[in-house]
């Protein structure tokens, strides 16, 4: 039972900080474009790096 009272505050507060870091990345705009990434490399120009 004394395992409780020090795993249950250690508990709840990992899950509040999961919760602010959600809301923080939210707020960020982290999750904006989800779909950015996937196709900017669908329309990427033919061409090489190296050549102009």
């Amino acid at each position: 039972m004394s395992g409780l009272v020090f795993l249950i505050p250690i508990a709840l507060l990992m899950g509040l900080t999961g919760l602010v870091a959600f809301i923080w990345a939210v707020r960020s705009g982290q999750f904006d474009d989800p779909d950015g990434a996937a196709h900017r490399i669908l329309i990427s120009p033919d061409t090489p790096l190296g050549e102009p």
